[in-house]
This record gives structure tokens, sequence and C-alpha cells, in this order.
């Protein structure tokens, strides 16, 4: 069956197109028998609204897109969710799509997003991502965009971020205000910034406290879906290549987790032997045994901050204001549980 169109409703009513256009949108010069006439017969005929026409003539799609590494992960869950909630009470429909860590994948989800004329992009940056002309561009076509978590210093956008470094730093700090000495650090890949940070941050709080950086005490982990069977790995390096290390900050929980059910296997204890701190708060790392000191990261938090930034500049574009760039930065937490001594 052809969709029912206001036309159809107008020439059931005996009325005109614009009596049952304005009906429809509460108008106040309609009666309220009238309207109530009008959505009887549109709830009857099941007319639904055409989004493209209202879409050519609001010149708005009522769609953001929003670009993830992963969904699966606990804390782009939380992000996704925390969009979701802000954007349902504006009225947005949210395009998720999943990059897979793929730079190429990501550029091809942009031209998509764009295909679909969403009103604005909510993005964090893949891991493979190194060349940022596909945003840039973005940016020179006036399309609102914000990044969060994983994002490119110098791509001029408004962001969302936590300080990585300083997060780091409170997470190593910890470990050497327990006793720990000899400290390895499971970081994330070499280009994302929020991996660089931690390790920055890691790095610092080494050398501020009087211990050596030992290069070789630093493990890359790609951080993507084989991060548990990772950390495993990297656990079993690093009881080959040294026995005195008695601390490990590492890049992200899952990675952690995976260290842990390693040592675990293996008869290390923890913290006795090696106290372990991740990152992310993610909710296995508080069953996990032993649980898992980490750094709380505001993933939903992130997301609504994210999409009030972006509403904000799709209606100063739409209201041709002036458009001001922002930075948030959130703050986190160091959760202590029983991966580290007291």
């Amino acid at each position: 069956m052809k969709p029912v169109t206001l036309k159809q409703i107008a020439e059931t009513l005996n009325m005109s197109v614009s009596t049952v256009s304005k009906a429809l949108k509460d108008y106040p010069d309609v009666s309220k028998k009238t309207k109530r006439l009008v959505k009887e017969t549109v709830d009857l005929l099941n007319y639904k609204p055409n989004a493209f026409a209202v879409n050519l003539r609001t010149k708005e799609s009522k769609t953001i897109g929003l670009i993830i590494p992963e969904v699966v992960h606990h804390f782009f869950s939380s992000v996704i969710k925390g969009i979701i909630a802000r954007a349902e009470k504006k009225g947005y429909l949210v395009i998720i799509l999943q990059s897979n860590e793929s730079y190429e994948l990501e550029k091809k989800q942009i031209d998509l997003l764009l295909s679909k004329r969403v009103d604005g992009i909510l993005i964090s940056l893949a891991n493979g991502t190194g060349n940022f002309k596909h945003l840039n561009d973005l940016i020179s076509q006036d399309l609102p965009l914000v990044m969060f978590d994983k994002i490119a210093k110098i791509v001029n956008c408004s962001k969302v971020i936590i300080n990585d470094r300083k997060a780091a730093y409170t997470a190593t700090q910890h470990l050497i205000d327990t006793g720990c000495k000899r400290i390895a650090h499971f970081r994330g890949p070499l280009l994302p910034q929020n991996s660089i940070d931690r390790f920055l941050g890691y790095k610092k709080a080494l050398t501020d406290n009087g211990l050596p950086y030992d290069p070789s005490l630093v493990y890359i982990c790609e951080c993507g879906d084989n991060s548990f069977e990772e950390g495993k790995e990297s656990a079993r390096k690093l009881l080959n290549d040294h026995t005195d290390v008695d601390g490990i900050f590492i890049n992200t929980d899952m990675v952690a987790i995976g260290a842990i059910t390693e040592f675990n296997k293996l008869g290390i204890k923890i913290p006795e032997d090696i106290s372990v701190v991740g990152f992310s708060n993610w909710f296995m790392s508080s069953v996990i045994s032993p649980t898992l000191t980490t750094i709380n990261q505001p993933g939903y938090e992130m997301g609504k901050e994210a999409f009030k930034l972006l509403y904000k500049e799709i209606k100063n574009r739409k209201q041709n204001s002036p458009i001001k760039l922002k930075t948030i930065e959130l703050e986190t937490k160091l959760i202590k549980r029983g991966s580290t001594k007291n």
C-alpha cells in the first residue's frame, strides 16, 4: 500500500490541507474538535509524515552519526547510553557505526553519514587513524563535529576528554605509594593520543619519584577484540623477561583482567608478588579475584556532554549564531580494590 498523504486525509474529512497540517501541529486557531477529528483519522489511516519532505523544509534530518571503535566495550557502551539519553530528549535519532579500529573503515563511515545528511557527527577515533583529512573536510563543510575519548589535538573541533596523563600518573603513584619499586606498563598502541598520554603519565610518575624508567618494562597491547588474550600473553612475557617486577599499570581493564587470570594460573600472588592497576572501571573489575584497582572513566557522563556540545553547535549553525569551540575535561578517580596493597 502507498503511504497516506495529507491531501488524502484532507479529502476524507472535507477540509483543506492547511487545516489538517495546522491541526497536527496543534495551532491555537484550530478548534479542539477539529484537532481530535484529524488525530483520529490520522491514527485510523496510519498516516506517517514524509521525513524527507520535512528535512527539506526544516533543513535538518534530526539524526546524528556516532562512530566508535567498539560497540561491545564497557566504556563505549556507557558512552552510547549517555548520548542516546540526551538525544532522545531532543528528538534526535542516533546512527551508531563501529570502526573496528580501522582508519579506512572510519573514512567510509564518514562518507556514509554524509550521504544520510546527518546534522552532526560524534566520533572517537580508531587506533589506526593517523591522517585527519577526512575530519578536516567535515569541518570545512561546516558540519558540526565533536570528538571524545580518543581525539586528535590538531583537529579544530569541540572535544570531551579526561586528563589521561594525570590519571595514569595517579595510578602509577598509587603503586609507588604502596611500596612498588619496579613497575611495568602494558600500554596501548603507539598512535592514539590517550595511549600516548597514559604512557607519559606513567613515565613521569617514575621520574618524579626517583625511579628509573626502563623501556624493556613497557609492553604494547593493541587493546582490540583480543584484549583479554593480550593481557595473558603480556603477563607471560613479563614473567619470562623480568623476575623483579612488583607492580604493573595497565592501559585497560580487559588487558588487566587477562593478566590477573594468567598470574592466578601460574601461582603468582596478587598483590603480594605483583600489584596491578587497570583503567576504565569495567564492571568485571569488581568481580575478578582479586578485585581490580582501577581508574574510573566516566563514560555515561562523557556521552551526555558530547551530545550537549554537538546539539549546541547544530542549533547555533541553524540560527547563524557564532560557534564557540569548547573542550570539556571530565574528572577521573582511583578506585582502590584488592589487586594493590593497602
